[in-house]
C-alpha cells in the first residue's frame, strides 16, 4: 500500500522536468479537462449554444466534478509522502489548507453547494468559483510558473507601486472633487463617486462619463492624464526587469573548475 501511495504521488504531484510517463500523460489529461472546463464556462452564457447543448453541459460538468473530487481525494491521500505533511492525520489537514489544496477545493465546491440550494443569484455567484480550475495550469505550464516566480520575486516592489498608485488615485479625486463638485455637483457628489473619474483618467481609458466642464478641472484632468501613462510605467517596468532576470537566470549554467572547486557561471547565447 505504501508502494502503491508512494507511486501515485509521483504521478500526480511530479510537475518538474523528471516526469514518468503516466505523470506526463496524467498531467496532459489534466490541462485537457481543464482547458475543456474553461471552455464550457464561456460556452455556456451563449444562450442559442446553451438551448441547443443543454444535456451536454449538465454532463460535463458532472464528469468534471467527479474527475476532480477523485484526484483531490487522491492527492490528499498521498500527501503524506511529502516531507512537510509526514504525519497521517495533521499531515493531511496542513496539505488541506494549503493555498493549491484550497483551490482545487474551491474549484469543485459550488458542483455539491447547488444541489443545496435553489438561489439563482448565490448559484451564479458559485459558478464563479469554477473559474478557480483554470490557477490549477500554472504548475504545468512553465510560462505561466515563470509569471508566477517573477510575481513572487517582485512583490515588494509591486506592493509599493500598487500603494503608490492608490494613494496619487486618492488624492487627484479629492483634488477633483473639490474643483468640479459646484459645477457638477451630480457627477461629482462625493470623493468615492469622483474615484471612478480618477480610474478613467489615470489608466488614459477616459471613459467619458464623467468629464470636467471648469477650466482648473480641464487642467487638472489633462495633467493627471500624463502622469497616469507614467504611474503604471512602474509596475510595467518592474514586471519586465524581473522577466528579464529570469530569463538571464535560466540560460546560465554552474560548472566547478575540477582543479580548484570553485563554481563558474556559463551563459547561453
Amino acid at each position: 500500500m505504501n508502494q502503491l501511495r508512494r507511486r501515485l504521488y509521483q504521478v500526480l504531484e511530479t510537475a518538474g522536468g523528471r516526469r514518468s510517463g503516466a505523470a506526463r500523460a496524467f498531467n496532459l489529461l489534466l490541462v485537457v479537462i481543464i482547458a475543456l472546463n474553461a471552455l464550457a464556462i464561456v460556452l455556456h452564457t451563449v444562450p442559442d449554444i446553451n438551448a441547443r447543448f443543454p444535456r451536454l453541459f449538465i454532463d460535463f460538468e458532472y464528469f468534471s466534478a467527479i474527475f476532480f473530487t477523485i484526484e483531490y481525494g487522491l492527492r490528499l491521500w498521498a500527501s503524506v509522502e511529502n516531507e512537510h505533511y509526514r504525519h497521517p492525520v495533521w499531515g493531511r489537514l496542513r496539505y488541506a489548507v494549503s493555498l493549491g489544496a484550497l483551490v482545487h477545493l474551491l474549484a469543485i465546491l459550488p458542483f455539491y453547494l447547488s444541489h443545496f440550494s435553489s438561489d439563482t443569484g448565490l448559484l451564479r455567484i458559485l459558478r464563479i468559483f469554477r473559474i478557480l480550475r483554470l490557477f490549477r495550469v500554472t504548475r504545468y505550464s512553465h510560462a505561466l510558473k515563470v509569471i508566477q516566480n517573477v510575481a513572487q520575486d517582485k512583490k515588494e516592489e509591486l506592493v509599493i507601486s500598487a500603494t503608490f498608485i492608490v494613494f496619487m488615485l486618492i488624492i487627484s479625486s479629492s483634488i477633483m472633487f473639490y474643483i468640479e463638485h459646484e459645477a457638477q455637483p451630480v457627477v461629482f457628489s462625493s470623493i468615492p463617486a469622483t474615484l471612478w473619474w480618477g480610474v478613467s483618467t489615470l489608466t488614459t481609458v477616459g471613459y467619458g462619463d464623467a468629464v470636467p466642464h471648469t477650466p482648473l478641472g480641464k487642467f487638472f484632468g489633462g495633467m493627471m492624464a500624463m502622469a497616469g501613462v507614467g504611474l503604471f510605467a512602474l509596475p510595467t517596468g518592474i514586471l519586465a526587469s524581473g522577466f528579464a532576470q529570469a530569463m538571464t537566470r535560466s540560460r546560465q549554467k554552474t560548472l566547478r573548475c575540477p582543479h580548484c572547486g570553485q563554481e563558474i557561471q556559463l551563459h547561453e547565447h
